[in-house]
């Protein structure tokens, strides 16, 4: 099992995090026409693709989002797009790991067709690569004893229970729990997801604050712990979704767009969705709304 993600550098936790290695290669872009999609011979990429029989994608090796387990490429991302490629006509996956920030980095550079690692939408993101529709939104949970003994369910709750919170260093959370009027000294400051689950058992935190989809994940290595339903915390009266999605070569819109058809049909089926990815730690909680528009979020 791949070891449980650093997610600071998703831009999960952190609104500031560093979107290092963004480059765009001189002359590539120039030399893909908008619909050829990076092919320099006039053929369609996802032509290309199904006449090869695969697809390049690029992972992180970070669970749950693209990791490999043995020999098999897991996770939410690798098990969509498996399921949209197939659609496609386009049968096998064929994984490059890379580094984090390299990713955008080697798809400009044709390494490899897709990033397939649940990467975060943002505008900096946008202006290196073309995003799919968001495959799923990263509401916040908290993790509490198991039993819940203070009743938590949400930053109100919390509030009202004079509950001390623990959040990541850096991270977002710390935002939307003083956003929620908890005090100052009612949050503890912690370093690493582990850390806050150790809290949370040791009795120093009463809930530790982070999205549902790592939390429900880091609640399978401890067990004395349970996970809050997930909730869309609001900051300044806008709600925080942090969606992600695939990630195609600028000037493989219609590769994109195929890609988005596909990725409809599972997102607008709420049982095939979740039977999809339950394993993940993804529920209907993480369905993106029909109206959160990847244009949108580029803009920011």
């Amino acid at each position: 099992m791949a070891d449980f993600p650093n997610l600071s550098r998703r831009g999960f936790l952190n609104r500031s995090a560093a979107v290092g290695g963004l480059l765009v290669v001189p002359g590539l872009l120039s030399a893909c026409s908008k619909t050829d999609a990076g092919s320099t011979d006039g053929e369609g990429a996802l032509e290309k693709l199904r006449k090869q029989g695969f697809v390049r994608v690029a992972y992180a090796n970070e669970a749950p989002y693209g990791y490999m387990e043995g020999k098999e490429l897991k996770g939410e991302a690798p098990t969509l797009h498996r399921e949209i490629f197939k659609a496609l006509g386009v049968d096998e996956l064929r994984p490059t790991l890379s580094e984090w920030d390299g990713l955008i980095p080697g798809l400009q550079a044709g390494k490899y067709d897709v990033v397939s690692a649940g990467m975060a939408i943002t505008p900096e993101r946008c202006a290196n690569a073309l995003f799919s529709d968001p495959e799923f939104i990263s509401p916040t949970a908290m993790m509490v004893k198991k039993g819940n003994p203070k009743k938590i369910t949400d930053l109100a709750s919390a509030k009202a229970a004079g509950a001390v919170i623990g959040v990541m260093s850096g991270a977002v959370e710390d935002s939307y729990a003083k956003g929620a009027g908890i005090s100052g000294n009612k949050i503890k400051t912690l370093q690493k997801p582990q850390d806050g689950a150790d809290a949370v058992k040791g009795g120093r935190v009463d809930a530790f604050l982070l999205t549902g989809i790592s939390l429900r994940w880091l609640a399978k290595t401890n067990p004395d712990t349970e996970v809050t339903e997930a909730f869309v915390p609001e900051l300044e009266g806008a709600k925080q979704f942090s969606p992600g999605g695939a990630v195609f070569r600028k000037g493989n819109e219609d590769l994109r767009d195929s890609f988005n058809r596909e990725l409809k049909k599972i997102t607008a089926d709420r049982s095939r969705y979740v039977g999809l990815l339950t394993e993940y730690g993804f529920g209907a909680t993480e369905i993106p709304p029909a109206t959160l528009k990847t244009a949108d979020l580029c803009k920011g």
